[in-house]
Formats: C-alpha cells, sequence, structure tokens
C-alpha cells in the first residue's frame, strides 16, 4: 500500500504547482491567485524511486468565512489520512504569524512533517532559510516548485521521516489507469448541486460545497468502488456563458472542465429544476456529443416542487433537449439524497451502450431488414441503394454504411437506421455515429487494354470507316 504525503500551507505558496511536478502533470489549476485550490485533489507521486500518493490541499487561511473553514476541514482530513506532511512556506515573504500557527497544528497532529521552503531561486539559501529554523521542524529543504529545483531531494527526506514498515511498501510497481473502472464527468452550470450528488454518492463531506456559485473552480478527481465496482468521480467547476466569463482564473477553470468531459468515459449533465432548461445548458449537451461521449441528465434540486412545476420542467426538457432521446434522466435530490442511487446503474447502462461491439453479419442482416421495411428516398431521379456495413469504432459506437449515392442520404432517414440499430440492441445513453460512403466504380479512370488481335481488329475497322467517307 503506498504512502499518502498532503501538501499543507498557507494560500499561494505553491503547493498545486509542486503537486503537478511531483505527479508529472498539470492536473492542479495554477494561477497567481491566492484560495485557487479548494478540496483535496490526489495524484501519483513520479519523482524519485518510490511509489507514493500525493494529496493537494486548500490554503489555510484566517478561516472567517464559510467557505475558509470548509477548506481548513478539508486540509484537516488531508493531514488525518497522510502519512507524513510536506509543510510548504514562502521564501519570499518570510516567515509569518499564520505560519507558527500552522506548524503548531501540525505537531499536534503527530504526524511526520518536512518543511520545504519554496521560492528560493535567486536568493541566498541560507539566509533564506535561517528564520523558519525557529519553526523547530527538521529536516528543512530549500525548493523552487516552479523549476523543480530541490524537489528530488524533499521526496527523498518525505521518505526518511516515514515509519518503516511504510517507507517498506513505497516500493511497489507504477500504477497504471487501465484498471481504474468508469470516469464519470460532472458538469453543469455553476450552483446547480455538482458537488453535493457527488458527496452523497461517497456518503461523505469530500469536496467543498457552498450555497454560492463558484466554489468549485479546479477538476477533482475521486476514486470511488461500490459493489465491486470501480469509479473515478470528477468534479467540475460550473461553465457559464463566455460573456459572463471575465477572470482569467475561470476561463481555466471552463477549460479544464470541457477536457475532463471529453477525457470522461460517461458525462452527467446535471441540471437545476428550480431554473429549468437554459440556453447553456443545450449549448454544452451539444458540445458534449460532439466529444462522442455517453450522456446520463440528472435533473437537480427535484423536492419541493409542485406538480405543476414539474410538468413544466419535463415539457422544457423534451422540447429544449429533444436530441437527447436516447438518453436517461433521472430526477433526484442531492441534498437529501432521493433518486441519486440510481445514478449509478444509469452510467453503467450508458457505458455497455457506448462500448458495444455489432458483428458485421448481423449488421448487414439488420441493415436489408431495414431497407426493405423503408425504402431510401429518391435522389436526383435514381434510387439511393445501401449496400452493405460495418462497425469501425467505439466510444461512441460508429458505422459506415457504403452504397449507391449513400452521401446523399437525408438525415431523416439518418435517425431512422440509428433508431433502428439502438432500438434492436437496447442502446441507451450513448450517441451512434453513421458514416455514409458511396461504393466507388473500381475501374473509374482506367482504360481497357487491347490485345494484340483486337489491337488488329480495330486498326482494320478504322481504315474502313476512312475509306467510306472518303466515297
Amino acid at each position: 500500500m503506498r504512502p499518502v504525503v498532503a501538501l499543507v500551507g498557507r494560500p499561494n505558496v505553491g503547493k498545486s504547482t509542486l503537486f503537478n511536478v511531483l505527479t508529472r502533470s498539470r492536473d492542479a489549476l495554477v494561477a497567481d491567485h491566492p484560495g485557487l485550490t479548494r478540496d483535496r485533489k490526489y495524484g501519483i507521486g513520479r519523482v524519485g524511486d518510490a511509489d507514493y500518493l500525493v494529496v493537494d490541499t486548500g490554503g489555510l487561511g484566517l478561516e472567517l468565512e464559510a467557505l475558509d473553514e470548509r477548506m481548513a476541514r478539508q486540509t484537516a482530513q488531508a493531514v488525518q489520512e497522510a502519512d507524513a506532511v510536506v509543510f510548504l512556506v514562502d521564501a519570499r515573504e518570510g516567515l509569518t504569524a499564520r505560519d507558527e500557527e500552522i506548524a503548531q497544528r501540525l505537531r499536534e497532529s503527530g504526524k511526520p512533517v518536512v518543511l520545504a521552503v519554496n521560492k528560493t531561486d535567486g536568493l541566498d539559501v541560507e539566509q533564506a532559510l535561517s528564520e523558519f529554523y525557529r519553526l523547530g521542524i527538521a529536516p528543512v529543504v530549500p525548493i523552487a516548485a516552479a523549476h523543480g529545483r530541490g524537489v528530488h531531494r524533499l521526496v527523498d527526506a518525505v521518505m526518511q521521516v516515514l515509519p518503516e514498515e511504510i517507507r517498506g511498501s513505497a516500493v511497489a510497481e507504477r500504477e497504471v489507469g487501465a484498471g481504474e473502472g468508469i470516469r464519470i464527468a460532472f458538469v453543469g452550470r455553476p450552483n446547480v448541486g455538482k458537488s453535493t450528488l457527488i458527496n452523497r454518492l461517497l456518503g461523505e463531506e469530500r469536496l467543498v460545497t457552498l450555497d454560492r456559485p463558484g466554489t468549485t473552480r479546479d477538476t477533482v478527481e475521486v476514486p470511488f468502488e461500490r459493489e465491486g465496482r470501480r469509479y473515478v468521480l470528477i468534479d467540475t467547476a460550473g461553465v457559464r456563458r463566455r460573456a459572463r466569463v471575465r477572470e482569467a482564473v475561470e476561463k481555466f477553470s471552463v477549460i479544464k472542465s470541457l477536457q475532463a468531459a471529453e477525457r470522461a468515459d460517461v458525462v452527467v449533465m446535471v441540471l437545476d429544476a428550480r431554473e429549468g432548461v437554459t440556453e447553456q445548458d443545450a449549448t454544452l449537451l451539444g458540445l458534449v456529443l460532439e466529444m462522442g461521449r455517453a450522456v446520463v441528465l440528472v435533473v437537480n434540486k427535484w423536492d419541493g416542487l409542485t406538480a405543476e412545476q414539474k410538468a413544466r420542467v419535463r415539457a422544457g426538457i423534451a422540447r429544449r433537449l429533444g436530441f437527447l432521446d436516447f438518453c436517461e434522466r433521472i430526477e433526484v435530490s442531492a441534498l437529501h439524497g432521493t433518486g441519486v442511487g440510481l445514478i449509478l446503474p444509469a452510467v453503467q447502462r450508458a457505458d455497455q451502450a457506448a462500448r458495444f461491439r455489432i458483428p458485421t453479419p448481423e449488421l448487414n442482416r439488420l441493415l436489408e431488414q431495414a431497407v426493405a421495411a423503408h425504402q431510401p428516398p429518391m435522389s436526383r431521379g435514381r434510387r439511393i441503394k445501401l449496400r452493405y456495413a460495418h462497425q469501425v469504432g467505439i466510444r461512441p459506437p460508429t458505422i459506415v454504411v457504403y452504397g449507391t449515392q449513400a452521401t446523399r442520404l437525408p438525415a431523416a432517414y439518418r435517425r431512422y437506421l440509428i433508431n433502428t440499430i439502438r432500438k434492436t440492441y437496447g442502446l441507451v445513453g450513448s450517441p451512434i455515429r453513421l458514416e455514409l460512403r458511396s461504393a466507388e466504380n473500381p475501374f473509374a479512370g482506367r482504360r481497357n487494354k487491347l490485345t494484340p488481335r483486337q489491337q488488329r481488329k480495330r486498326q482494320r475497322l478504322m481504315r474502313h470507316v476512312k475509306q467510306r467517307r472518303r466515297r
């Protein structure tokens, strides 16, 4: 079992930058903006020879507001789970009263602590470290996380302070993502309840939640197992209309949300029942379908609505999201847990549909039956003929159909073929892509090569034609 290392410190000391260096990724959102990280973010350490788990935490501020208090609870839980703690301080700002308070908390936790003095590039290292010895924490390691300097030495120091039995378990094979399970991205507009919904599925307050838009700024991946099945729940920042996005941090948050959706196996689109379906919801779902991702629609905040309001919401979904008639829709209350248990089974069905493969003989028999039941229309006075088909990919299932003038097939007939396939195999939740290709003439552009006898015969014929013209 790999050891867990938590990164702790004040806001804007470089914890997320160090997290990205240790995991050799760009998973943590980094900007010169305090308080950017709010939830615990986990990653596999890939610097050094040991195998370990890194936890990025939110900065410990004054905790005067509800959000600061909840971030502090997340950090405290990360310290409690950790086998060792890396306490980051800022060499350029020097030792602060807040650093001394955090150091006292870490001593009370009883966890092994390594003091990492960050942003030492361009400074006199000995002079920069001198004031931090007052904290009474050893070892003290100078680093420059933005440039990767001193990080290997920091990892070695962390491994040295670990208990012997945990240190021995740190030498293991690197984990690969093949067996991590179904990746589920929860996307939607701000304040629709994505983080609350994930916390309800996990059964714990794993993510910071607050009745305020923009609480989640970075994507957070949470490995999760239920009934022997593995999942990775991905919380994303709320996506608003481009005209309303003004801060650079929010722009990066939106980009990371869309990237998370593209890397997911299934996207859970969370709608707010009290606000109904907005234009932004439809636009976001259109982007998800262009990515080819399977989708489950979750209508949150369903509790407390009257029968008339519920009917109005359902009518709005049917009218504005008619292109998602193949997706399952689940009405839930993340706050009270109503209907939440239906989400994971729907995700499994959507993932199975996205990975479904149809044998070529079965597909061609189905195409033949569909054409016999309903002939394609005429195009330019000629009948469109569909001859054969085969599947070329999954996630989503992609089928290529060949035929005469196949590319002129109307959109309505394409939907007919897709719905026939979907109904026959019971595929729900995943889009199906249909590519049409006209059968090419294999002899197009080629000239016949005459035999010697045919050439002599052609020459005699040409002489005969010339003689008749002379007469």
